[in-house]
């Protein structure tokens, strides 16, 4: 069939263009992500995209899509929480993994899918990888879906291992130099049915249609304006944070205002080694867990229900 009757609708300039409905873009996602279209079809589709932008209706048609063709997982009893990692670190340290362990040790199975390499930026699978001689029992990457646990603990799978064809859009942004979609979907998917997806935003724009898409899709999701787009949040300042019970939302937490009085005791550096080492000093309470990631954790263990059979300090300290 073929994208270009969808690129016709799509193409038409940023006024002239009309959306798509849900199922249409379905359809025109499922042929990109099963390899039918050429190279210059798929940059004809980003480019399209960009230049229009997309609807919540046309976000939740590209979902169902990877939807479709994600492996069905295990039912698993334990708590899950899933966290896309897609920008890495910038300015701030990538602090992903701390979020992710501190979820672990009250017993959360953390799934992490990402990039393994950023050119310019420190990845979380970099910091993983560094941080499992470690954590050996708990820290997993990177895995296949037949090596996903049903145990609590850290583990990370590669976009490419997750769904092949999502990948082959994401790299599309290294040829024509423009994030597309798909920059926004690995954010949005939900890879473990039942599970806690944490989705963040960069812009403020981005908070209305995520949010939207959010509700349209009936997600169990936490949204905030993460560290530099990573899940987790800014130790610098607490963001507001929105949770979405099939689909109902929710505001758990403010956005703080106002001038900082204390900034936290952030590593010097970015690099794999000092931001390893310093998760390592708040893990082991040398260094004081800022507050912001603080109130993350209490928020998704609250969402969660997790059981735990001893008061968790966290839990108290957040309170």
């Amino acid at each position: 069939m073929g994208i270009s009757n969808h690129l016709k609708e799509i193409g038409r300039g940023k006024d002239g263009a009309r959306a798509l409905s849900r199922e249409q873009a379905e359809d025109l996602m499922g042929q990109i992500l099963d390899g039918q279209v050429t190279d210059l079809e798929l940059g004809a589709f980003c480019i399209a995209m960009r230049v229009k932008g997309e609807t919540p209706d046309e976000l939740a048609g590209f979902l169902d899509a990877i939807h479709h063709r994600l492996p069905a997982g295990p039912a698993c009893p334990t708590p899950t929480v899933v966290l896309p990692s897609y920008n890495g670190a910038r300015k701030l340290p990538v602090l992903t993994p701390l979020l992710a362990l501190l979820l672990a040790q009250q017993g959360v199975r953390v799934w992490v899918h990402g990039q393994a390499q950023d050119p310019g930026r420190v990845t979380t699978f970099e910091i993983l990888k560094a941080l499992k001689p470690l954590f050996p029992s708990i820290i997993h990457v990177p895995v296949r879906w037949d090596e996903l646990g049903t145990t609590s603990g850290v583990y990370f799978m590669h976009t490419g291992t997750l769904l092949p064809g999502l990948q082959r859009l994401l790299d599309a942004r290294r040829v024509i130099g423009l994030r597309n979609s798909a920059h926004s979907l690995v954010k949005l998917l939900q890879p473990a049915p039942g599970a806690l997806l944490v989705s963040s935003y960069t812009h403020p724009e981005y908070l209305q249609s995520m949010g939207q898409l959010l509700e349209l899709t009936g997600q169990h999701a936490m949204l905030l304006r993460g560290t530099e787009g990573e899940p987790v949040a800014d130790p610098r300042r607490t963001p507001q944070m929105d949770l979405f019970n099939a689909g109902v939302k929710t505001t758990v937490q403010i956005q703080q205002t106002g001038p900082l009085a204390l900034l936290p005791d952030l590593p010097g550096s970015r690099d794999i080694a000092c931001t390893a080492a310093y998760i390592c000093a708040v893990l082991d309470g040398e260094k004081p867990l800022p507050s912001p990631i603080q109130q993350q954790v209490h928020h998704l263990l609250v969402a969660l229900n997790t059981a735990c059979t001893a008061p968790s300090r966290l839990l108290e300290s957040a309170t």
